[in-house]
């Protein structure tokens, strides 16, 4: 058919949707939930604020879970109790924030070796000076496995 200089063409109809033949409804499954850990050290209770802030963070996501997670306490006691931090120890301990256990954890990761970690130590006073504010830096790291540790060391 034409009109003026227009050509309309009529245009087969799709066919409708084919229809069940049984009715029943068959509900999606439910979105399986993501646990998200939050593993944290803190000397005084500060980070363990931090952490359960990250950790109301990922559970306001649809199907995510925040697991808070600490990492053992290496000081001594008696050394703790120096600094004064046994209380922000006992409060985590009455929380019930469970200890990290590295054979629970999906993966394992490297970290730099003690000489590098000894040197980087060492050039805190330039930090603490602001004397490295502007220098350009560069790094790289190498390791034999996939999991070795270059994306700690970095």
């Amino acid at each position: 058919m034409k009109r003026g200089n227009l050509a309309v063409v009529s245009l087969p109809s799709h066919p409708p949707p084919p229809q069940r033949r049984d009715r029943t409804f068959i509900p999606a499954p439910a979105p399986r939930s993501v646990r998200i850990y939050v593993v944290f050290y803190s000397t005084y209770g500060h980070v363990r604020r931090l952490a359960r802030a990250v950790q109301r963070g990922v559970g306001s996501m649809p199907g995510a879970l925040g697991i808070l997670l600490r990492v053992p306490e290496t000081l001594p006691g008696a050394v703790l109790a120096r600094m004064g931090a046994l209380e922000a120890a006992a409060e985590m301990d009455a929380e019930g924030i469970p200890v990290a256990d590295p054979g629970g954890l999906p993966a394992r990761y490297g970290a730099m070796a003690a000489q590098m970690q000894a040197f980087f130590d060492s050039t805190a006073p330039f930090c603490r000076g602001h004397r490295l504010a502007g220098k350009p830096a560069g790094l790289f790291v190498s390791t034999g496995t996939q999991c070795g540790s270059q994306e700690t060391n970095a």
